[in-house]
């Protein structure tokens, strides 16, 4: 899950998991389906937009709920078409032989798509950089895999870069072609958390050899990692801890907002200064562990 957070420049990704792939179960995204389903019907006053990789954009995802959109990435061999005028105005069946037609003129793959279609420049922000972009768009189908269902395609290309072509199933005219672009790019906080899961939080490095035990630990680590990000987010966050980053690593300039192990570094010092020892009796109380001081400021006193 993806939620934006008022000290991150970008969206964070809050690892919480839904249920196990297993060898034999449900596929990994008829699981997604499943959890983008509770999602929504949990929240149906809110727009929930599902970014993916290029696995997650098939058929299986194809019927989502109404207050759902998903973008991704595009095959370069998708077979796209026009959006046959009969879908968009169902013409008087009577005295005509047939069911309408599902699809329009053959447009052919995103190459051909963005051969055929004007581009325009757009200025699009991504991993905290601005730079801007070529995108070539165009509303059609992609039959393969949503059948007579409209998406909207944007063929990206910037110089001395390899061209991106994404689907979204947006196709509001109020979503720019920046604003999706955007959004794809907050699918990156996902691969850093789980990079983070293995080497920060420690659960790549457990040496388990049962199936139960690994089915234990890895949901275990990564509940972790969400607890650290959300208390951080409530009681943690300091604009100071950039700047005491900076002091120590002058040559990291670049560094503007706090990282996850900037997070589990200051929530590892809080529980220090609040004397916590798991082999004394009692726990620790809120205001101990949600005290929001520096630990600098906390050792020295």
């Amino acid at each position: 899950m993806v939620v934006e957070l008022p000290f991150a420049d970008r969206p964070i990704a809050l690892p919480v998991l839904f249920r196990l792939w297993r060898p034999g179960g449900p596929t990994k995204t008829i699981l997604a389906r499943d959890l983008i389903g509770r999602i929504a019907a949990a929240r149906p006053d809110r727009a929930v937009h599902v970014v993916a990789d290029g696995a997650y954009v098939c058929s299986t995802l194809r019927q989502l709920p109404m207050n759902v959109t998903l973008t991704g990435p595009l095959p370069r061999n998708a077979a796209l078409y026009d959006v046959h005028p009969d879908l968009d105005n169902p013409p008087n069946m009577q005295g005509r032989r047939g069911r309408p037609r599902t699809r329009g003129t053959r447009i052919g793959t995103p190459a051909e798509l963005a051969a055929t279609t004007t581009g325009q420049p757009v200025t699009v922000t991504r991993y905290g950089r601005t730079a801007t972009v070529t995108v070539h768009e165009r509303r059609c189908l992609w039959y393969g895999a949503f059948r007579s269902q409209p998406v909207r395609v944007l063929v990206v290309r910037e110089p001395r870069r390899p061209g991106l072509a994404l689907l979204t199933t947006d196709t509001t005219t109020t979503t720019t072609a920046a604003e999706l672009i955007t959004r794809y790019s907050a699918r990156w906080s996902i691969e850093v958390a789980f990079f983070n899961a293995k080497n920060v939080t420690g659960a790549g490095e457990a040496r388990n050899r049962t199936r139960a035990a690994v089915e234990r630990t890895v949901p275990f680590g990564m509940l972790t990692q969400t607890l650290v990000i959300l208390w951080y987010h409530l009681a943690g966050h300091s604009p100071a801890v950039v700047a005491e980053h900076r002091t120590r690593a002058r040559w990291y300039t670049t560094k503007t907002h706090p990282s996850y192990p900037d997070m589990l570094t200051k929530l590892r010092r809080t529980l220090i200064t609040a004397q916590y020892r798991a082999d004394l009796p009692g726990d620790p109380t809120p205001e101990q562990i949600h005290t929001i001081r520096l630990a600098w400021e906390n050792t020295a006193a």
